[in-house]
């Protein structure tokens, strides 16, 4: 059985207290994506962070005493800037690069205007002034991964979805697997449903630092975390990880239900060897110290592997401002974003 129980939880000031945007509305952190690369939290928000010398992906170092958001730094390329409703970080199945996904949940069919939704991007661990956009349209300026997005759109079957997960594992012929994790799927975003699919397909980096797909893109995984005992609410995939440390996958899940008027929202996290991943098999359920399922009480939507034992969880809780454990205050400022460090281990089943 794998046992997760709680090292540290806390807020992250994202931005400057009482930050509006442009019509005006008070700025809500709203953190989805988050990795590690050995020194930095890599972060992002699925919704703008507005002023020139901000952007809604940002660092801060992680040091012995946790976060430090007193040097947060954003990144600011015009490229990251550009992309729009970040869901997921990644880092190539080596280390040595940055992914980043958008949720590809919108586009417009007769014009450009929505193609910020729709982007891939890397750049070199530590070097984001060198951005490229992943398998962008052949057309000259025409931003966004949007030949991407045809082999999504095959590969899921379905002409609305939303991308919420994205982890790069090892391949079987020496080159990555790069996957991304399906949250939504159906007709368009009024009529869908939350399920937990991976799709991907192999690649490889360019001489130019760029990433290569290899072959076709397609289905690598699916399972129902709501037919699993313990699960109390219906729920979609939010983050995929790569555990270098113990060549495992880790899913995480979250919900957002209404039940008889009150309000829900959570997580549940998973984890799988790459060989169970490739077999089919059903995942595990991580449990709390006491052996029942660990359930989140904030929306967990990013997953990051800090080393052997740890793991760092980020909430999006939308508009939801409570706090509950994560701090003695009852609400959180509107600029900080909730967290939980966790410490992994094995225990034999009883």
């Amino acid at each position: 059985m794998t046992r997760a129980s709680i090292l540290q939880q806390g807020t992250i000031h994202c931005f400057p207290a009482g930050l509006r945007d442009a019509k005006g509305e008070l700025v809500n952190a709203e953190v989805s994506a988050v990795a590690f690369d050995g020194e930095r939290l890599l972060m992002a928000s699925d919704k703008p962070i507005p002023g020139e010398e901000r952007s809604a992906c940002f660092a801060l170092p992680m040091t012995d005493a946790g976060p430090d958001d007193s040097r947060l730094a954003y990144y600011t390329q015009p490229l990251i800037k550009q992309a729009v409703k970040y869901e997921d970080f990644a880092l190539s199945a080596d280390g040595r690069h940055v992914l980043a996904t958008t949720g590809f949940d919108r586009l417009d069919a007769d014009s450009h205007a929505l193609n910020d939704y729709n982007h891939l991007l890397i750049w070199p661990l530590g070097k984001p002034d060198e951005v490229q956009v992943v398998d962008p349209d052949p057309r000259d300026g025409v931003e966004g991964s949007l030949e991407l997005r045809g082999k999504l759109n095959g590969a899921i079957g379905f002409p609305y979805y939303k991308i919420e997960g994205l982890a790069a594992i090892p391949g079987e012929r020496g080159d990555g697997l790069l996957l991304f994790g399906v949250r939504e799927q159906g007709q368009d975003h009024d009529d869908f449903e939350y399920v937990s699919r991976v799709v991907g397909a192999h690649y490889q980096i360019t001489a130019n630092g760029n990433l290569e797909f290899l072959d076709e893109m397609r289905e690598f995984y699916a399972f129902d975390p709501d037919s699993f005992a313990g699960v109390r609410f219906a729920c979609g995939l939010s983050s995929l990880e790569y555990d270098p440390y113990h060549a495992r996958l880790y899913l995480l899940t979250s919900f957002e239900n209404e039940v008889d008027g009150e309000e829900h929202i959570g997580g549940y996290l998973w984890q799988m060897s790459l060989e169970d991943f490739r077999a089919r098999r059903a995942p595990e359920l991580v449990t709390n110290p006491e052996g029942q399922p660990l359930e989140f009480e904030h929306k967990a939507e990013g997953l990051a592997v800090l080393d052997h034992d740890r793991l760092f969880v980020a909430y999006d809780n939308d508009r939801n401002l409570e706090l509950g454990s994560v701090d003695e205050r009852d609400e959180r400022h509107a600029c900080e974003a909730p967290y939980t460090i966790l410490e992994i281990s094995a225990s034999p089943a009883s």
